[in-house]
């Protein structure tokens, strides 16, 4: 079992940063991928970022050159950092986990979510 608890959502002017943060409890949290996901209201959920536990990682296509996924198996925590925010990242952004590749498509854990809004 792993249990996902983010953090580090807010608001935000366009172009300035967040660092969101996902700690996950569970003696296994190194042998999971961990992935971020967002979902804005009316719109499908999106993928963001994924990272293996050695630190193998992909970014979505619109979030390429501004997010990075990271993650510190001692703390058992991963991180999203985000820049150049745009109005259009606003979104619930949620913390997964679940074996490589499952993680980029249908993570099986989830956290409770973490919003952000980025004002223009």
């Amino acid at each position: 079992q792993v249990q996902l608890v983010e953090s580090g959502g807010g608001l935000v002017q366009a172009g300035g940063s967040l660092r969101l943060s996902c700690a996950a409890s569970g003696r296994t949290f190194g042998t999971y991928a961990m992935g971020w996901f967002r979902q804005a209201p009316g719109k499908e959920r999106e993928f963001v970022a994924a990272i293996t536990w050695s630190g193998s990682n992909t970014h979505g296509d619109s979030v390429k050159g501004r997010f990075t996924i990271s993650r510190d198996n001692a703390k058992n925590t991963v991180y999203l950092q985000m820049n150049s925010l745009k109005p259009e990242d606003t979104a619930a952004y949620y913390c997964a986990a679940d074996s490589w590749p499952k993680i980029v498509s249908d993570p099986f854990y989830w956290g409770q979510g973490t919003q952000v809004t980025v004002s223009s």
